[in-house]
């Protein structure tokens, strides 16, 4: 039995931190028996900005992508990355509608689910860990690693008791700012080791350039699993590179039992891969380099790449470093939240608004009021209620879960968009992605009557991939 286990993240994680998740499914398909042969613990390859990408700019089907990818990897567990309440999307969404998710994407080949909230409020998470039980996945939940004054590694174990007793199968420590250093991961490995039997598993990415020293230092306090990326979509903003992890544990009591031949195959079609991404400009070499800025600014890569995007908008491009400045100062007056997906673009973009109008708060963004109220759940520290109140005025704020505030929408969702269905799970694309499913059905449908005149079925022969 090897020590180490490996999960791939170059299908999903890999390709989203370094080309915008622009990977076909047809780039995928020449390589997936191969990597099928390799032995991974897990191939992460749905859920987080894949669902979004498929629809919106690849005229994909995401469901055909998840059935393709298990018919051609039938012996590796493949994996998912889900918001918890969020499912993909950007809102909480009401029980019946996540339970209605997980299991679909059981159903159509995920084994492991990797399940997080974005403020570490274990209430967001409870509907998904019991569906996903429910449903004999693997259930793993996501510790949303930050730093800051309150975030020591007992705010972490006690997060991962909680974890432990809602059910889950493993824990994650989710990286995805790359604030990780090699001695924070040995130290917070052992204390999570100290109160857990459960496998611990790493994930953390390049961009500060030490992801490698982290991981081996995780591996030797304890850690399971650790997530990596085929070299030629590693480094940068993506992740340590897989065949350098396993080259570096061979031989030892860590051994992950890879075969660095069987590897070199796959990365020699990633290379190709690679190289028509830099040619067809989907890959910026900018985000192969290493930035250390993430260690002071805090702010993930996709998050900054964002944020330069509003500034250019506005014309001002020059007020890069001013912003960054106040991206901490917004994120403690709401509560310190964790900067991942949805509270990074949140708190970057009032933090924009505050910069630009030269004034704090003059405009406060829709989401913004929402987080400050209570609708994304519970923030890490109490927010102040002066403040609270100068950002919602007279609105009641939220203490509850607040998915206990939505009634079943399931049955609402269906009928809203009944003339598109053409499977049960589209229902699903159209609940997280309204307008941009709707133009995929509307374009899916025009192409299926153009080719032969039939509607339904002949979906399966317009997407052969």
């Amino acid at each position: 039995m090897p020590k180490i286990k490996i999960t791939e993240t170059v299908l999903r994680d890999a390709h989203q931190s370094l080309l915008a998740t622009r990977m076909p499914t047809s780039d995928m398909l020449p390589i997936l028996s191969q990597m099928d042969k390799i032995g991974f613990h897990s191939i992460e390859c749905w859920g987080g900005a894949t669902f979004d990408s498929c629809l919106r700019f690849l005229g994909e089907d995401p469901w055909e992508r998840l059935r393709v990818l298990k018919k051609h990897m039938p012996n590796t567990k493949l994996q998912m990355l889900f918001r918890g309440q969020n499912m993909l999307g950007y809102r909480h969404y009401a029980d019946d509608v996540v339970e209605y998710f997980v299991q679909k994407s059981i159903a159509n080949g995920i084994d492991v689910i990797r399940i997080f909230d974005a403020l570490n409020d274990i209430r967001n998470l409870q509907t998904a860990i019991r569906a996903a039980k429910k449903e004999g996945a693997h259930t793993q939940v996501a510790i949303s690693y930050t730093t800051g004054e309150i975030f020591t590694d007992e705010y972490f174990v006690k997060y991962a008791k909680q974890i432990e007793e809602a059910g889950a199968d493993s824990i994650c420590i989710k990286d995805m700012a790359a604030l990780l250093t090699p001695y924070h991961t040995e130290s917070l490995v052992k204390a999570l080791k100290k109160v857990t039997n459960l496998p611990i598993q790493i994930h953390t990415h390049s961009t500060s350039g030490l992801a490698s020293m982290c991981l081996m230092k995780g591996i030797e306090a304890g850690a399971d699993i650790i997530d990596t990326a085929m070299s030629p979509l590693a480094l940068g903003t993506s992740h340590a590179p897989t065949e350098s992890m396993v080259a570096a544990l061979q031989g030892t009591e860590y051994d992950t039992g890879l075969d660095l031949v069987a590897l070199s195959e796959v990365r020699d079609y990633f290379m190709g891969l690679r190289k028509k991404y830099i040619d067809a400009g989907l890959l910026d070499p900018k985000m192969l380099a290493t930035d250390a800025n993430a260690l002071i600014y805090q702010v993930p890569g996709g998050m900054l790449s964002n944020l330069l995007s509003q500034l250019k908008q506005a014309g001002k491009e020059d007020q890069l470093t001013a912003v960054l400045e106040e991206v901490p100062r917004v994120r403690s007056d709401a509560g310190f939240p964790p900067l991942v997906t949805p509270s990074s673009q949140i708190v970057g973009t009032q933090a924009v608004f505050n910069v630009i109008m030269g004034e704090r708060y003059k405009t406060v963004t829709k989401e913004f009021k929402g987080m400050v109220r209570g609708e994304y759940g519970r923030t890490p520290v109490p927010i102040d209620p002066a403040f609270r109140k100068q950002i919602i005025g007279d609105a009641e704020p939220i203490e509850c879960r607040p998915a206990d505030l939505l009634k079943p929408e399931l049955n609402t969702l269906r009928e809203e968009c009944a003339e598109w269905l053409t499977q049960e799970e589209d229902v699903l694309s159209y609940a997280q992605f309204g307008q941009v499913a709707v133009k995929f059905f509307e374009k899916r449908r025009d192409e299926q009557f153009g080719l032969d005149g039939v509607h339904g079925d002949a979906q399966k022969q317009i997407h052969p991939v």
